[in-house]
């Protein structure tokens, strides 16, 4: 799309009749809310921005959705919460004392596949932007996307070479195949709820849903995994069984959500940038956007580190390595799924925004008390954990919530639907942050002189071994969540702010305006429609 003729290069003035997020020319009195509107909307009819030229018009989610769609976008959720925490839990430790490789090497390991996604995700988002099937933009990712995921992650525990050099590289190599497979799952299911519906009080609903299953998959593949691990034997031998178990979990999770979204509106879905450079133009152009990503990459590093440290803080502070990891997740996980209800009312009371922060300091609070954990009995390092579990319900749901309106906004803005760019982005960025949580937690234990092993048992370590094992668990992920809260001092979304958007943010909009011209660097245009 070029820009069209106009006076000094300069787009034509907007057509004052010109509504939020519709094309120029639609009529003041045609009863159309702009994107992001809490509540009304037409079933069958398109809200938002239009598709792209040539880009087919899909009926755009009218508000509320039944509880089936619900409850099948969740079941995602499985997919997605056993390849976020079982990597981040037992991959690190399964490195370093069961294949024996050195910590530091292992913490690169385990950073590099995880930071190749940084570049797949957006390709991916982009990709799924222009697909065009009889099941959608997104879904047929869900089913070819997630059973890829599965068959991959249990891939990466089979050990076909023993222990040694030749056996971290087959992980190396495995789990960077599982992460590309994840990517073009991921990214593709973030993206649905922008699209599903276009209220912004449902998306809180998805949104409570959603956490609310990826608890539950967190605590059964979290918990669950090390104990069919240890039930098999340990050592390679349980590992490829809980590789298998895993893998059926995430199998489940992902024919799950394709299976019970069938039925969901496809929303509207237009054509996406044709570059890596250029989505990261659109994004950086949407501040609240850019201020809420680059909290969650931190907070998500932080979260990472903690999930990297259960199996060492269990066997060295805990000193109770078989039921330790178990016990930890049941009281991270199990109060979220008592408390989601509460913090979906927070959210409707004080807004997204303020439950997000007042969760992130629930959760890092909870970390700096946990630092005195052996000086405490283990009742009261439970139920710290517990409200750090507490903190982490709210920071998850609220973010995810957030990050919807952050698309609306800039459909409104933009005139054009783009959540393939924004999703694989927002992926990308937890993801890195994700991958950058065992990282930074394996480069403490190597520099504070924590010793590996082949046994599939932890050695003995030194006292400043085991400090840097409770450091990386407590202090340093409670550093990085609370103070990345500083990070959203730009976010200004709210659900007034997206219901009456200004129209001049219209202006440029509604015309197609071509990278560096004119109009470009005067309304802040970077990109066109291919």
């Amino acid at each position: 799309m070029t820009a069209p003729p106009g006076g000094s290069g300069s787009p034509p003035a907007a057509d004052p009749s010109a509504r939020p997020g519709l094309p120029s020319g639609t009529g003041a009195g045609t009863p159309v809310r702009p994107v992001g509107s809490p509540t009304g909307g037409t079933p069958g009819r398109s809200v938002g921005a239009p598709t792209a030229p040539g880009a087919p018009a899909v009926a755009a989610a009218p508000g509320l959705l039944p509880c089936r769609v619900h409850v099948g976008y969740s079941l995602g959720s499985l997919a997605t919460g056993a390849f976020g925490t079982v990597p981040g839990l037992l991959l690190l430790p399964y490195l370093t004392d069961t294949l024996g490789v050195a910590a530091g090497l292992a913490a690169l390991l385990v950073l590099l596949p995880k930071a190749w996604d940084v570049l797949v995700n957006p390709v991916a988002g982009r990709i799924s932007d222009r697909t065009r099937s009889r099941w959608g933009a997104r879904r047929p990712y869900l089913l070819i996307g997630g059973l890829a995921l599965a068959v991959l992650f249990g891939s990466i525990f089979a050990a076909p070479f023993g222990a040694g050099p030749a056996a971290a590289a087959y992980v190396t190599v495995a789990f960077l195949a599982t992460a590309t497979a994840f990517a073009f799952f991921q990214v593709p299911y973030v993206a649905m709820p922008a699209e599903l519906t276009s209220d912004y009080a449902e998306r809180t609903r998805m949104m409570t849903w959603r956490i609310a299953l990826l608890a539950l998959a967190i605590l059964v593949s979290g918990a669950v995994a090390p104990l069919v691990r240890d039930a098999a034997g340990g050592g390679v031998p349980g590992h490829r069984w809980m590789g298998l178990f895993v893998a059926a979990l995430i199998a489940l999770g992902a024919v799950g959500a394709f299976l019970g979204t069938r039925s969901a509106p496809q929303g509207t879905i237009g054509e996406s940038e044709p570059s890596l450079r250029a989505q990261f133009a659109v994004a950086g152009r949407n501040r609240p956007f850019r201020a809420l990503l680059l909290c969650f990459v931190v907070q998500s590093a932080g979260v990472a580190t903690i999930l990297a440290g259960v199996q060492y803080f269990a066997d060295q502070i805990l000193n109770d390595s078989a039921t330790g990891p178990t016990l930890l997740f049941v009281c991270f996980v199990g109060p979220a799924l008592v408390v989601m209800p509460l913090w979906s009312r927070v959210g409707a009371r004080l807004g997204k925004l303020a439950g997000l922060v007042a969760a992130s300091l629930i959760l890092a609070a909870g970390g700096l008390a946990l630092v005195a954990a052996p000086l405490l009995p283990a009742s009261v390092i439970y139920l710290l954990v517990a409200s750090i579990g507490v903190g982490y319900a709210g920071q998850q749901v609220f973010a995810l919530a957030m990050m919807p309106d952050c698309i609306a906004y800039d459909t409104a803005r933009t005139g054009r639907r783009q959540a393939g760019v924004f999703t694989g982005l927002w992926t990308a960025g937890e993801t890195l942050g994700l991958a950058l949580g065992p990282g930074i937690y394996g480069l403490v234990l190597a520099v504070t002189g924590y010793v590996s092993s082949t046994t599939g048992t932890a050695v003995a370590q030194s006292d400043t071994a085991r400090l840097g094992v409770l450091l990386g668990f407590t202090v340093l992920p409670a550093l990085l969540i609370g103070l990345a809260t500083l990070l959203l001092r730009p976010y200004d979304l709210t659900e007034a702010r997206l219901a009456t958007l200004p129209t001049t943010l219209h202006a440029a909009a509604d015309h197609g305006v071509v990278v560096g011209t004119k109009a470009a660097k005067q309304y802040g245009k970077g990109t066109t429609s291919p």
